[in-house]
């Protein structure tokens, strides 16, 4: 069998969706490109389909020649960490979590879930609710990790809740907070981190909180 014809894996979709990344840096791709491009990298099944979205790109490694590094890549080497200052809060690292993941999907957790101390967002190209106003907690801080490409994150939260959304890393895309920051005083903290490539995240209330204070 042709290499060409070989079956693909999430890390040579990964690979692809790197290298797409780096194009629109080198201004190569438009962000419509990037998204169709992107698109049809995570529907190939085979070499032959994945190498289509590269082929057209001056310099780019073909799929074809790509071998994942072995993991761990290098050693772990204990870097100093700098001193935080007084006056702006951090928040711990999180544990290991539930992972949310979609492709080119639609993903909603709403009404009463069970939310763990630890969520992982996985998505690309998808639109995902994580809807805290009614859900069953189990700490009063719930850190949720993001890994995106070109999708559509929502966070809803009461309107007594805070949201940190200072570790979010956008790359072309946005993280809006529509809510306070914290430090944790409430019953909930969502702390949010990660990375968001082309997509967005927002924290915000639900529908109708502020005309409910007008009135209330």
């Amino acid at each position: 069998m042709e290499a060409r014809d070989l079956r693909v894996s999430d890390a040579e979709r990964e690979h692809v969706g790197e290298l797409l990344q780096r194009a629109v840096g080198q201004g190569m791709l438009s962000l419509g490109e990037f998204t169709e491009r992107m698109d049809t990298a995570l529907a190939a099944k085979t070499r032959a389909e994945l190498n289509v979205v590269l082929v057209d790109l001056p310099g780019i490694q073909l799929i074809s020649e790509f071998t994942p590094p072995p993991y761990p890549d290098q050693p772990y080497v204990s870097r100093p960490v700098p001193p935080v200052p007084p006056a702006v809060h951090r928040s711990p690292a999180p544990p290991p979590g539930d992972v949310v993941r979609g492709r080119m999907s639609s993903v909603s957790r709403t009404g009463s879930w069970n939310v763990p101390p630890a969520l992982e967002v996985n998505t690309r190209l998808s639109t995902v609710t994580l809807d805290f106003t009614r859900a069953v907690m189990s700490t009063q801080v719930v850190h949720v990790t993001i890994d995106d490409y070109a999708s559509t994150i929502s966070l809803v939260v009461p309107e007594e809740a805070t949201v940190d959304l200072n570790g979010v890393e956008t790359v072309g895309g946005s993280a809006t907070n529509k809510v306070r920051t914290g430090p944790p005083i409430g019953p909930l903290h969502v702390v949010v981190r990660g990375k968001v490539r082309f997509g967005s995240v927002t924290a915000k209330h639900p529908f109708g909180t502020s005309i409910r204070r007008m009135f209330g």
